[in-house]
């Protein structure tokens, strides 16, 4: 498990505390069960989402190079030896 760190309001701590002492659990397995249930409601991106999202980005952004297109290969193994 990976141990991460949270802030709740104080009304909402007392709520996961009391569900977490009605339910003999500590507050941090309240906490992953609700996540897990969140995550099993929330949409997935489909692949038409995904290119959606891609293609919408492209050519946004500007290096400021011109020679950017020309030398992309040189480039992207300089960075993937980063």
């Amino acid at each position: 498990m990976i141990r991460t760190q949270i802030q709740l309001t104080d009304d909402l701590a007392a709520h996961i505390k009391d569900l977490a002492a009605r339910e003999h659990v500590s507050m941090a397995e309240m906490i992953r069960r609700a996540v897990a249930c969140f995550l099993k409601t929330a949409p997935k991106p489909g692949a038409d989402d995904r290119y959606a999202r891609a293609f919408a980005a492209a050519g946004r952004f500007r290096s400021g190079r011109r020679d950017l297109s020309a030398r992309h290969d040189d480039e992207f193994s300089e960075a993937a030896r980063r």
